[in-house]
């Protein structure tokens, strides 16, 4: 007698099947942590204390009891997760890959243009403070100091903020003056041959003046100070940008002069810095001010054009307190502002 087959149950599964089923689910995960999508997100970075960054030689040093913060802003390439964990996360903001970085767009020189501006923004700080603290730029050291260059004239890529002019076509440079003659001395076309200190160590430099600028003058393109009398360094790492200008400055003017601009508080604060000692309004303002709540900061500094922005934003005990010039700023902490 034949009997028919026995079906199996429902709950029994192909071996096969389940492998497969795992192995492409185990796939999936992976390609979804690992795989980076064009899209980037911008949140709140590391805040850093300017007064552990700064330091110089040749005059006294005026330890503060609190601290002078620069808050930073932290951009991350994407996977499926991350994305998803920013787009949940209310102080994170998601950027399509072409509004960071549009097509073209080159990756290792925008990284050189962006230490070049914090660069220039630390000079344009030292400057601000030793005007008002050290009869600079009177009193100045040898050679001419480079403040920055213009974009497509030919100082540009050759020249850089910080960079000390000793020597021009063999003739030795005390001062802005002496390098701005021996530059317009140089008819079109004649090579200038350099010698220039370049974090100690010299290194030669040669270009010609050339038509560049709105009205296409004869220029090299460099903007010159007098070196300042004593070396001053500032320690920002692979931080680039202009944003912490004010808070050099701030830094700077706390350990030269005697007394406690912070009074044992925690201040923050951003802010572009210029040589007339102005304050400009700075990107991502709302995620330093994050940034800076969440370090536990007692006062934030925002330039005043970047007001407007900070409507609705949740600063918990932190003070936020405009400011227009470091004048400003100074008087906003509480010190007499010594005369420019």
């Amino acid at each position: 007698m034949c009997s028919a087959p026995v079906p199996f149950p429902d709950t029994v599964k192909h071996p096969v099947r389940s492998v497969v089923a795992l192995t492409v689910a185990g796939s999936l995960l992976i390609a979804a942590t690992w795989i980076r999508l064009p899209y980037y997100a911008e949140g709140p970075g590391p805040a850093r204390d300017v007064l552990r960054l700064i330091s110089f030689e040749g005059r006294d040093r005026h330890d503060s009891g609190g601290s002078l913060v620069y808050t930073t802003v932290r951009l991350q390439r994407m996977t499926a997760v991350g994305l998803l964990g920013a787009w949940i996360d209310p102080v994170r903001f998601v950027i399509p890959e072409d509004e960071v970085y549009p097509p073209g767009f080159d990756k290792e020189q925008e990284q050189i243009r962006s230490i070049s501006q914090m660069d220039q923004s630390k000079i344009d700080a030292t400057y601000v403070v030793l005007s008002r603290l050290e009869g600079y730029p009177k009193e100045r050291g040898e050679g001419a100091l480079v403040e920055s260059t213009a974009p497509a004239c030919p100082a540009d890529g050759e020249l850089f903020p910080g960079d000390v002019i000793l020597r021009i076509d063999g003739a030795e440079i005390r001062s802005r003056n002496a390098a701005s003659r021996a530059i317009d001395a140089a008819g079109a076309g004649e090579p200038l041959e350099f010698v220039v200190d370049v974090d100690g160590q010299r290194e030669e430099a040669r270009f010609t003046r050339e038509p560049c600028g709105p009205d296409d003058e004869l220029l090299v393109g460099v903007v010159l100070l007098n070196a300042f009398p004593f070396e001053v360094t500032m320690a920002s790492g692979d931080v680039g940008g202009p944003s912490a200008g004010l808070m050099w400055a701030l830094g700077l003017y706390e350990l030269l002069e005697e007394g406690d601009l912070t009074a044992g508080r925690s201040i923050a604060g951003t802010g572009t810095i210029d040589l007339a000692g102005r304050v400009g309004p700075i990107g991502s303002i709302q995620e330093k001010v994050i940034g800076a709540e969440r370090a536990g900061a007692d006062l934030f500094l925002v330039p005043v054009d970047n007001m407007p922005e900070l409507r609705g934003v949740e600063t918990g005990d932190m003070k936020l307190v405009p400011v227009a010039t470091f004048d400003e700023a100074l008087e906003a902490l509480g010190s007499d502002v010594p005369p420019a």
